[in-house]
């Protein structure tokens, strides 16, 4: 099925081939299938000049050209990150990987809302296993930051557990590591950011990250459902660890802006476009908590406009991927053509230094995107 429906991209150019409305004709996992695969066949653009200084980043000692990454849920078995990286992303992270494999919830599972411009889905941490990935990644060259992040099966008796030994096969591997506890597919596993419960992973984890040959940066990905009192204390348990960094945040369980869109009902965790003003929020609210932790924001970002937001939201770098359902792989190269000139608009030289510039008015509420193009 995904040969037949890549056969009419096989007929684009490259660039033409990843943002062509055919993809939007079809099934949408199975247009994210013909999306991979011809990723693997060479038909993705290709990044040919470096980037511009303003955007390169140091992120928990990981120097990274840009701040643009392709966030988890993308290329969930390692099968192209080295194509990515070669399309200009700064930073690549496969996954969600969990340690044996699992084939997800039943199909369909992937909808878009057009409208919107959004998308549902319920995959389950559908991946091929430790192994696989392992073997995918082992000496492979990628012209980014390789991002490993690492999940619990869904059957496991110890979720904690299935997070250690994601450790310890990938430390020596990735450049850094995300724990997903913050998947609303897997029943559970967001109990995890509780109190007691989130404090004993992450003794375990960053137990098991000490005893790997490199001191490997990990991540913990968040959901944006928490409330600040929930956030309140992921900050204290967190300030107390030797965690190097949060991502904020994993898809939403909330509706409430896409009410009576075509597949708004369906169950499972939304992004896009409507995800944008919820999860920038709790971006802002946690970096007032955190003080300067390193955040990876992702979340709804769709345009240059709203990329640059997260970072005056309180974003040390940023992760994209529902947007390029809708907008092809372009919009990678727009984003970081738009931080460039926002950098310079400001009077900056680097964009880090717009970082947090407005996280307390993005906290509160009272800022809003100013042009969603």
């Amino acid at each position: 099925m995904i040969l037949s429906a890549l056969s009419p991209l096989l007929k684009l150019t490259p660039v033409q081939s990843l943002s062509s409305a055919a993809l939007l004709k079809m099934d949408a996992e199975t247009a994210h299938g013909a999306t991979i695969a011809a990723l693997r066949l060479g038909l993705g653009p290709q990044q040919n000049h470096p980037d511009a200084p303003e955007l390169a980043t140091s992120l928990c000692g990981l120097e990274l050209t840009n701040p643009v990454g392709m966030a988890a849920g993308f290329d969930k078995n390692a099968e192209v990150p080295r194509q990515l990286g070669q399309m200009g992303f700064g930073m690549v992270e496969i996954g969600t990987i969990t340690p044996r494999a699992q084939s997800g919830n039943p199909k369909p599972r992937l909808f878009r809302l057009t409208a919107a411009q959004g998308v549902i889905n319920r995959m389950g941490f559908n991946n091929e296993g430790h192994e696989a990935a392992f073997t995918r990644l082992k000496g492979l060259r990628v012209p980014a930051a390789l991002g490993v992040n690492i999940g619990a099966n869904k059957d496991s008796e110890d979720f904690v557990a299935d997070y250690v030994a994601g450790v310890k096969r990938f430390a020596d591997l990735a450049d850094y590591l995300t724990v997903n506890i913050s998947s609303p597919n897997t029943p559970g596993l967001r109990n995890l950011q509780a109190d007691e419960a989130l404090a004993r992973l992450l003794g375990e984890v960053l137990q098991a990250r000490a005893k790997a040959k490199v001191r490997v940066p990990v991540f913990l990905k968040i959901a944006p459902d928490l409330d600040e009192k929930a956030l309140d204390a992921i900050a204290r348990v967190v300030l107390a660890t030797d965690l190097d960094g949060l991502i904020v945040s994993n898809t939403t369980l909330a509706r409430d802006n896409v009410g009576g869109q075509e597949n708004a009902d369906e169950v499972g965790g939304l992004s896009g476009q409507p995800l944008f003003d919820l999860s920038t929020r709790k971006l802002a609210q946690t970096r007032i908590r955190v003080g300067e932790l390193p955040i990876i924001g992702v979340g709804g970002i769709h345009s240059p406009q709203s990329a640059l937001a997260k970072f005056e939201a309180g974003a040390n770098a940023i992760q994209i991927y529902s947007a390029m359902v809708f907008s092809g792989l372009n919009l990678l190269d727009r984003i970081k053509r738009g931080l460039v000139s926002a950098v310079r608009a400001n009077g900056k030289t680097n964009i880090g230094q717009l970082s947090g510039t407005h996280a307390a008015d993005w906290a509160s509420g009272k800022a809003r995107l100013k042009d969603n193009n």
